[in-house]
Formats: C-alpha cells, sequence, structure tokens
C-alpha cells in the first residue's frame, strides 16, 4: 500500500477539498452532493461488482495472512470456540481462515456482490465450500438460526451503521445470537487519530496491497469518507461513520458485554495515535461481583500488578505521603509531604456538609487515609474500593489500630465495574487514581449509577491541561503505560453529558508541579535509606518519572485541582 502522501494528512472539516476529489466512480450512487450520504442502507449500493472485483487487490491475501499472524485464531482458541459467525465476511478472506482452522463457520454479509465473491474464493482458496448467508444485521436472527460461540465483525465493517439506533440494534442481535459464554471480536479504524490529528498509516497490517491507495479525502464527526484507487487508475468510495474507541466500548458494555478489552493493532498495550486499528473482544459470560482479577481491564490490571508489588508498596508508604498517596496542597514549597497531602483530603471534605451515618465510597482508596479522616471526623460509615490488595490489606490493618474498623469495609475491586447497587451512596470520593482507567468514561458512568439523587462526587485527577499536544505527554503516558489522560474540559463534557449538576473545578495545577518536585527530594535525600527496601532499578524510574511530572506541570501540559459536582 501507497499513500499519496507522507505523514500526516489533515482533512478539511468544514469540506472545501476540491469537488474533483469526492466524485464517486459512476457505477457508484452518491447522489449530487456524496458528503450529504449518511445512511446505513447505503453501503449496499457502494459494494459494486468491480469494486468487489478489485478488494482482494486492496487486501493482498498472502500479506494479510503474514501480517496477522494467528491473533484472531488463538483469541478463539484460547476460549474453545468451536462455531463461528463471521458477519461481515466481505470477500471472504476471514471465512476461509477459519474453515481451514476447523471452526465450524457460517457466512454473512449484506452485499450480495461481496457474498457471490467470497463463495467463489472459497472455492479457489482450497476447494472450501462456504456456507453463506445474505443478512442484514438488524435483523440477523430473522435469517441466521441457531447460537454461536463467537461472531467476529472484522474489515472496518461496523462503521457502515450511521445511526446509533442502527448500532444498537446490530450490537442486540450480535449478542442475542451468541451463546450464553460467547465472544464478539470487532475491529474499527483508529478514527480517534483521524478526527483528532490527521490521517497517517502504517498499512501494515490491513490493506496490505501494492500500489492501492485507501485513504480519507474528507472526515467529520459524522462521516469519514475514504478514497479507493488501484492502479488502473480506477477510484472508488466509501461513506462510514467515524467511530471513537471509547463510544464504541461503550454501547458495547451498554448492549449487555460484560467484559470489553481493546487491542492496537493486535497489541495489549498501546499509544492512541499508533493503531491504525482498534480490535475490541467482548465477553457476553455474565461475570459475578466477586470474580477475580482476570476480569479486570488491561489498564486496571496494570496498575494493579505495579501497586502490589513491594518496591512500589514501601516507596509509596515512606516517601509519598504515609497513609494519604495523593498530591498535597502545599503551603510552602519546602512543607511535609503527609501534611500538604492531608491538606487536600481536609478541603475536599469541607466541600461536602458531611453528617454521621452518611455513606462515602472510595474509589482509588490506597490506604485508606482519607476514609478514616472522613470516619473519625464525621462518622461516615465509608468503602474502600481498590485495586491493589497489598494496599487494602494496610488499609484494613491501620482501619482496626485506629479503632475504626467497624466504619470502613475494604473491597477488592476495580472502579470500571462497581460491584454496588444503583443509588447506594451519598458521596463518591476519589483522589488521583481515575487517570488508571482504559475507560474514564466508564468509570463516569459507574460513578453515576451508584450515587442517590442529588448525591456528591468529589475527585481529584493529575490531568492533560486543555489542548495539550498528546505528544507533550508522551514520557508520562509511556511510564505509566496509557494511551491517554483526562482533561477538566473532558470531565466538564462527560459529568454535564451524564447529568450531573453544577461541575465545579477548583483549580491548584501549580500543586502538582510542586508535589512531585517534593516527592523526587525526599527520594533523593533518603535514597540510601531505601536501598533496602526499594530496588535500586524502581528508583531509577521512579526519578526518571517524577522528573517528568514536574517539568510537565511547569511547561503547561498539566493541570490538576479538585472537582465537585452533584447528582
Amino acid at each position: 500500500m501507497t499513500e499519496s502522501t507522507a505523514g500526516r494528512t489533515h482533512l478539511d472539516p468544514a469540506g472545501t477539498a476540491e469537488r474533483s476529489r469526492v466524485e464517486a466512480h459512476p457505477a457508484q450512487e452518491f447522489g449530487a452532493d456524496p458528503l450529504t450520504v449518511r445512511e446505513t442502507d447505503h453501503y449496499t449500493n457502494e459494494y459494486v461488482k468491480g469494486f468487489v472485483e478489485k478488494w482482494d487487490d486492496l487486501i493482498d491475501w498472502r500479506k494479510r495472512y503474514e501480517s496477522e499472524g494467528s491473533f484472531f485464531i488463538d483469541l478463539l482458541k484460547a476460549r474453545g470456540v468451536k462455531s463461528v459467525l463471521d458477519v461481515a465476511t466481505g470477500t471472504g478472506f476471514h471465512s476461509v481462515r477459519l474453515v481451514e482452522e476447523g471452526f465450524d463457520t457460517v457466512s454473512v454479509d449484506g452485499s450480495a456482490e461481496m457474498l457471490a465473491k467470497a463463495f467463489e474464493n472459497g472455492l479457489e482458496y482450497g476447494g472450501h465450500i462456504l456456507r453463506v448467508v445474505h443478512a442484514d444485521w438488524r435483523w440477523l436472527n430473522r435469517d441466521v438460526h441457531g447460537e454461536f460461540d463467537a461472531v467476529v465483525c472484522l474489515g472496518n465493517s461496523f462503521t457502515h451503521l450511521f445511526s446509533e439506533r442502527d448500532r444498537r440494534k446490530a450490537l442486540a442481535e450480535f449478542y442475542a445470537v451468541l451463546k450464553h459464554d460467547g465472544v464478539l471480536i470487532l475491529d474499527q479504524r483508529n478514527y480517534d487519530s483521524i478526527l483528532d490529528s490527521g490521517f497517517s498509516s502504517k498499512h501494515t497490517y490491513y490493506y496490505c496491497g501494492d500500489e492501492v491507495t485507501a485513504e480519507p479525502e474528507y472526515v467529520d464527526e459524522g462521516l469519514a469518507r475514504f478514497r479507493y484507487q488501484f492502479p488502473d487508475s480506477s477510484q472508488y468510495h466509501l461513506n462510514m461513520f467515524p467511530l471513537r474507541k471509547d463510544y464504541t466500548r461503550r454501547l458495547l458494555r451498554e448492549v449487555g458485554f460484560q467484559r470489553v478489552e481493546t487491542y492496537g493493532d493486535f497489541q495489549e498495550t498501546f499509544s492512541a495515535d499508533d493503531p491504525d486499528f482498534f480490535i475490541h473482544v467482548a465477553e457476553k459470560r455474565y461475570l459475578e461481583a466477586d470474580e477475580d482479577t482476570r476480569n479486570y481491564s488491561a489498564a486496571v490490571n496494570v496498575a494493579r500488578d505495579y501497586y502490589n508489588s513491594d518496591d512500589a508498596d514501601n516507596f509509596y508508604f515512606h516517601i509519598w505521603g504515609g497513609e494519604d498517596i495523593h498530591v498535597g496542597l502545599y503551603d510552602s514549597p519546602g512543607e511535609e509531604i503527609a501534611t500538604a497531602s492531608r491538606r487536600t483530603v481536609e478541603r475536599m471534605a469541607g466541600k461536602l456538609g458531611l453528617t454521621e451515618g452518611m455513606r462515602v465510597l472510595d474509589i482509588g482508596s490506597g490506604y485508606g487515609g482519607a476514609a478514616r479522616y472522613l470516619a473519625a471526623t464525621y462518622g461516615c460509615a465509608v468503602t474502600c474500593l481498590n485495586l491493589s490488595e497489598v494496599e487494602n490489606e494496610r488499609n484494613r490493618r491501620f482501619s482496626e489500630e485506629q479503632g475504626l474498623g467497624h466504619l470502613i469495609d475494604v473491597v477488592d475491586g476495580s472502579f470500571e465495574d462497581l460491584p454496588f447497587e444503583d443509588n447506594e451512596f451519598d458521596v463518591v470520593w476519589s483522589q488521583d487514581a481515575m487517570l488508571h482507567s482504559g475507560d474514564r468514561i466508564r468509570v463516569l458512568q459507574e460513578v453515576t449509577r451508584v450515587l442517590k439523587p442529588k448525591g456528591q462526587f468529589i475527585f481529584t485527577d493529575p490531568m492533560a491541561s486543555d489542548g495539550c499536544e498528546k505528544a507533550a505527554l508522551r514520557p508520562i503516558l509511556d511510564r505509566l503505560h496509557l494511551d491517554s489522560m483526562g482533561s477538566p474540559s473532558f470531565y466538564r463534557r462527560e459529568l454535564n453529558r451524564l447529568g450531573m449538576s453544577s461541575v465545579d473545578f477548583e483549580d491548584h495545577t501549580p500543586q502538582l508541579a510542586t508535589h512531585y518536585g517534593r516527592v523526587l527530594e525526599e527520594t533523593e535525600r533518603r535514597n540510601d535509606d531505601l536501598s533496602g527496601s526499594v530496588s535500586t532499578e524502581y528508583l531509577t524510574r521512579m526519578k526518571i518519572g517524577l522528573k517528568n511530572w514536574v517539568e510537565g506541570g511547569r511547561a503547561g501540559n498539566l493541570a490538576w485541582g479538585i472537582f465537585h459536582t452533584r447528582a
């Protein structure tokens, strides 16, 4: 695959690109203004015979086979899958491969032209007779009978659905055709990167054909119009909806899928701008509230493994602030970390009007310092939810030693799936924890779910400053194994969208660099004392990480403060 331009191509959202570049092939039906064609049903008119005949030139089956490796096959076999419904068969690349690997496969597509080509390819590549079904996803169970261990929807096909109603209906049909423990594998282009930063592609994994280009010529939040050019100078187009990654993950969960894991170009951890494609693996199997951490997302598991380590436990407890391991509010640059950290707790608590008997949920509670302060000062019943069993054991022990065990309950778990009933808490509290989530929108949804009517949510989180370029955050993101950070505008927007009222942000951004600077000073001052309990390798990495935070804060790339809002 070649590109007509090098690097990133920034697209004109106003649609002022030359009209000659948005004209469709004569056989395709886009009307007088192709940029207004934003209907789900139109895709059947896009896959005309000439385009379908050239589709395999775009894919290049041999190169695609080599680049993809056994990723999908391994995923399916690891889950004991026997039967697969390929709902986006296209010209049959994955259906043929699934059959060759021994899966009982049924091949579905909404384009009759594509299915005819797939059937031909099945015979040509190994003499396989594909079981093909012409069906619309929105009425999949009308035309496809039986249940399957897995549904695969690959090749960026889900982006043919232009309305949320259609997307929800299709996902519900996928869910219904799956067995009780089935899995859906769905992929999509990295439209986040295209929308936010412009188009760039390595063309390493998906579209591997030589001397063929596939690139967007127009993109806005509701349309991604791709142009496909072939060596014989023929040109075709597809109009698609630019799905954002987190939006897709949210839809999958809301339809009923219990766990959603996302890969970038077949990798479990990745930087947000890097992958050409995202691959979502959504499990239908119902998860009990007390199931173990194998069901945590990749981002949460990374954080859990880190905070469970002896190095992290010893460092945070002895250096970061003792019982309070979060960013402090400093009266002076040289103030003790523990004093400044407790001041943050006091300031946050002072905003809430707490009284005896109120129920508080602390998500990402660490060693439980804030919970014990709230319980001792106001008589609140506090539930601490935290992913680190090591920190949780310290929390339980400290609470008992301080005579507060009867007011504090410590729960091992992830804030992406809160194991609590709706409308259960008067207050949800969090300090500098949500950055560790790979799905912050999901966290906010869970928070609003468990809050009582008129309940309060108060939190801090190290954030990117509004408008900060992701490249400036790369050293911080890479160390945390994250693909993004929240920002003040992100939290305001999402909290408003979820119906929270009076979203107030008390900006204390300068405190972020001050705090990380103080932690760095203490780490260097007590380096010899720590050497017996914290490895040299850990301390070296920590010092580099702390310097990155200080530099990022001083450069204006980061933000921090106290958010306070009501349900």
